[in-house]
């Protein structure tokens, strides 16, 4: 059975996607997704993209892949702006994409992750009602099935204070797969550290965002699919997303702040080599951790001491693998 569009006439895209005949698409919205030796997948989540009734432009930064993603991208999808790494640049992947769109507004997708149709129009029109706004983060299911994924409880009931009005719970930080963001306000705080790579690389940008003033938030209306690769190296990941965490709250949290999140670290995590791995990587870095400390003024920091309990309560946010 093929999709329905809701009325109208439709199209074969790229690849076979059908998609619906629009005569113009939403200007406002483009969307950057990076990828990494998932051709499968990325194939799979760049034909949705294009499908999407908004046709926006597509940017793929392919970080560094050996498996032919993207030669297979751009055989199959010649729509797609393809960006071609010859090394894995992690999260910084995605500030290469910013730079070549010049939408407003960027929304963010992994290669197992989907946005559903009509959401990249929505937010749009609720950055455009709200320019105090800097990040949008949607609602996440975990396919196959159609669940929503555990951080989504957090997120729908965020203690962060906001202003009165927001279009969502205001937030303290965000997913990078799952949100639009403002592309004036990303580049004008740098986008992604390189240095921090990837995982947890979003608390940094996200306090930046916070302190020169811009607001984050959830929006239940809006909706990203996730369906998570099974090519993925969990170890790794933990150990640098509990590295980048440590390096977060030296980098920004006042000392006892600091010092209360980092000996609540030591005491939950595995007492495992990756563990080990990971606070000694921490150590290393602090060097440059001293060279890049800016503590965040007192109204961000109310932000961040909001979410310490639901963070040592959380469920979705182990560092386990």
């Amino acid at each position: 059975m093929e999709p329905e569009f809701g009325g109208g006439e439709v199209e074969r895209g790229p690849g076979g996607v059908l998609a619906p005949v629009r005569e113009e698409a939403d200007p406002r919205v483009g969307v950057v997704m990076i990828t990494h030796n998932r051709r499968d997948e990325a194939l799979r989540s760049v034909g949705r993209l294009l499908a999407l009734p908004e046709r926006p432009r597509v940017v793929v930064v392919d970080n560094g892949s050996s498996d032919g993603t993207a030669a297979a991208i751009a055989a199959a999808y010649p729509a797609a702006e393809l960006i071609s790494s010859p090394t894995n640049l992690g999260a910084v992947g995605r500030n290469l994409g910013v730079e070549l769109l010049d939408t407003p507004y960027v929304a963010f997708c992994d290669d197992d992750t989907w946005w559903d149709p009509g959401c990249l129009t929505r937010a749009a029109d609720q950055l455009d009602r709200h320019p105090d706004v800097a990040v949008l983060t949607a609602r996440i299911l975990v396919e196959p099935g159609g669940r929503e994924d555990p951080i989504v409880p957090e997120l729908r009931d965020s203690p962060v204070p906001g202003r009165p009005g927001l279009p969502g719970p205001a937030l303290g930080s965000f997913l990078a797969g799952a949100s639009v963001l403002r592309r004036e306000a990303f580049l004008a705080v740098g986008g992604f550290s390189p240095k921090l790579w990837l995982g947890g690389e979003e608390e940094l940008l996200a306090v930046d965002l916070a302190t020169a003033g811009w607001e984050l938030c959830y929006v239940e209306s809006l909706t990203v699919h996730h369906e998570a690769s099974r090519l993925r190296d969990p170890t790794r990941r933990r150990r640098d997303g509990l590295r980048n965490t440590l390096w977060f709250v030296w980098l920004r949290r006042p000392v006892r702040p600091a010092l209360r999140r980092t000996a609540h670290l030591v005491r939950t995590v595995p007492r495992d080599r990756t563990s080990a791995l990971a606070f000694g990587d921490a150590v290393r870095g602090a060097g440059w951790v001293l060279a890049h400390r800016r503590r965040v003024p007192p109204r961000v920091e109310a932000r961040l001491a909001s979410l310490d309990r639901s963070q040592r309560e959380s469920t979705a946010r182990r560092y386990i693998g």
